[in-house]
């Protein structure tokens, strides 16, 4: 069986270029995630972040036999974090621009998402739990509060 490649560009100007049928088409070929612009349409559950990172459930679940969750949630949490921010690294050298993070209160109601936030810094030790826009770190803390509880808080 042979294999074909298409830069995401050519299938991205194909699918705008399509009539409603050749769209179809080619989100059945291509999946429909691919033709998504913003990376908040494509990532909206754990299984998105898995399937982004090329990582399946069961891997996941075979990466951490016999450990405990909260640190499988953190790495969950830094795929999260990898895939908002769609290949940016945060540049620990230059102060210029800022990182965010979400923000969570803990109170007798819960654990919840607060705010996110954002930090300036000098420092070459970095977070791979930040991200490139308050957007992103809010959307974060908002979509995957679980995620974020379950490495946090000891339970």
């Amino acid at each position: 069986m042979e294999t074909l490649e298409i830069k995401k560009e050519a299938a991205l100007k194909a699918h705008g270029n399509a009539s409603s049928k050749g769209r179809e088409l080619l989100e059945n070929l291509l999946g429909k995630k691919t033709f998504l612009k913003e990376v908040t349409e494509r990532i909206k559950t754990i299984d998105d972040v898995l399937e982004d990172n090329n990582i399946t459930q069961k891997e996941l679940n075979t990466m951490f036999i016999n450990v405990p969750e909260h640190l499988k949630y953190q790495y969950v949490a830094e795929l999260i974090a990898k895939s908002l921010n769609e290949g940016w690294l945060p540049d620990w050298d230059n102060g210029e621009y800022d990182k965010y993070y979400p923000w969570f209160k803990m109170s007798s109601s819960g654990f919840r998402y607060g705010v996110f936030d954002g930090w300036g810094t000098v420092s070459s030790v970095g977070s791979r739990l930040c991200f490139k826009s308050s957007e992103l770190a809010r959307y974060a803390g908002e979509q995957f509060t679980d995620v974020y509880r379950k490495f946090m808080i000891i339970e």
